[in-house]
Formats: structure tokens, C-alpha cells, sequence
């Protein structure tokens, strides 16, 4: 495995299959898959990879879930998610006293709004990964292209790829 210290993750279309159910009240669920879920919780603590959600929704049911998988790092309603990442990879590097940069990052994302964290990353020697139905443009950049689509493990593909199991 290479020197990855964080998997940053957008959620609709990467860790759910995109669609948004809503109703009256408002957003009524999501899809998750149990595969990914595992990966998260079960095989990246086992690798010291930090995972870290940047969505730019705002979604009650994502809080839940990520309580379920132990995930603190979660930033919703961010449409600058390169302006979060720098700040994630500042206060972890203070907090670590290590220099952390976009080479010690894997990022999962599927559309247009991942292309400002993934071209970085990609560029400084990162990893990036994408679901099957990912945009073409996230295709061209991505290291990875899972064969499941989103929501259905195609992060979980991804992190036993990252980690090479």
C-alpha cells in the first residue's frame, strides 16, 4: 500500500446509486450499501486511513449513518470541496505534527463537483477512484474505475484496491 492517510468520499452517486427520494417533508432516504459500510468501518481503521465525507448536500440521514460507521470527518453542504480538503489536510497536519498533502489522499467521487479535489490529488500522485456510471470526465482521471456502480460497493472495491487486499 502506498502512503495513504485519508479516503475523502462524496456520498450521492458514489456511496448511494444518485438517486434523491424526496417527499413533502423533504429528503425521505437513502440507499447504503452494507459492503461499503464494512469497508469503512471494518477494513480502513485496520490501514490507519482516516475516511472523511464531502457532500455537497446537507442530509440527516447521512449523520446517521456515519455515527453507525464511526466516520467524524463528515463536511455537508460544501460546493468548495478542495477549500475543505486543504483545511482537513491543514488541522490533520497540525494535529499530527506531519505534513500532510494531496499524495496522502484517496478520493472517491463520481461527478463534475469531485473533478476540483481529484485533478490535485491525481496530479501530486494521490489515488482516485470512481463507480462504473461516474461522469466520463471523472473516468479520464480516475486510477481506479470500480465495476459496481454507486451505491452498490463500488467504494468497497475501491478500498480493497487502495489497500491491496
Amino acid at each position: 500500500m502506498s502512503n495513504i492517510k485519508f479516503l475523502v468520499l462524496d456520498v450521492d452517486g458514489t456511496l448511494t446509486d444518485g438517486k434523491i427520494y424526496m417527499g413533502a417533508e423533504g429528503e425521505l432516504f437513502k440507499a447504503f450499501d452494507i459492503k461499503d459500510g464494512c469497508g469503512i468501518k471494518d477494513i480502513l481503521p485496520q490501514y490507519n486511513i482516516v475516511p472523511v465525507i464531502i457532500t455537497a448536500r446537507d442530509s440527516m440521514i447521512l449523520i446517521r449513518r456515519c455515527k453507525e460507521l464511526n466516520i467524524s470527518n463528515l463536511y455537508q453542504n460544501c460546493r468548495d470541496k478542495k477549500l475543505q480538503l486543504d483545511k482537513i489536510l491543514e488541522e490533520h497536519s497540525l494535529k499530527d505534527n506531519k505534513v500532510y498533502g494531496y499524495n496522502n489522499v484517496a478520493y472517491c467521487g463520481d461527478d463534475i463537483l469531485d473533478l476540483q479535489c481529484m485533478k490535485p490529488i491525481h496530479e501530486a500522485g494521490g489515488i482516485t477512484g470512481c463507480p462504473a456510471d461516474a461522469v466520463s470526465d471523472v473516468k479520464k482521471i480516475s486510477d481506479f474505475i470500480s465495476k459496481k456502480n454507486g451505491g452498490n460497493g463500488a467504494v468497497r472495491e475501491f478500498i480493497e484496491w487502495i489497500c491491496n487486499i
